[in-house]
């Protein structure tokens, strides 16, 4: 059984699938802007819900700090760049293959 992981470095603006310490997947992510930037540390995934609507596309999967998570989008345009309020943008079918992988709690980690 894999013992997945996330980490999310906001330098490359990717979010890294790691099984155990091997990345086994990698996606673009949009970050949060400079005034509302991403929580930095270790968090767990505590929900998902399909198809929350408007900027969140087609997936939710919500961290342990309330308020922030990981999310499709609306605007593909966004993903690449430091646009949202702090959560972790995806393109809609990344954060679906992703959430299809990773258990509620799997450990995310957000590094600079």
């Amino acid at each position: 059984m894999p013992n997945y992981r996330i980490i999310v470095d906001l330098s490359d603006r990717n979010l890294y699938l790691l099984d155990g310490n091997i990345v086994t997947r990698s996606f673009p992510v949009g970050i949060g802007k400079m005034l509302t930037q991403t929580p930095i540390g270790e968090f767990t995934i505590v929900n998902k819900q399909n198809n929350p609507g408007g900027p969140f596309g087609v997936m939710w999967m919500g961290l342990s700090k309330p308020h922030y998570g990981i999310h499709g989008t609306n605007d593909p345009s966004s993903i690449g760049r430091e646009v949202s309020h702090g959560c972790i943008r995806m393109y809609n079918d990344d954060v679906l293959a992703l959430s299809s992988l990773v258990p509620i709690n799997t450990r995310v980690t957000i590094r600079p």
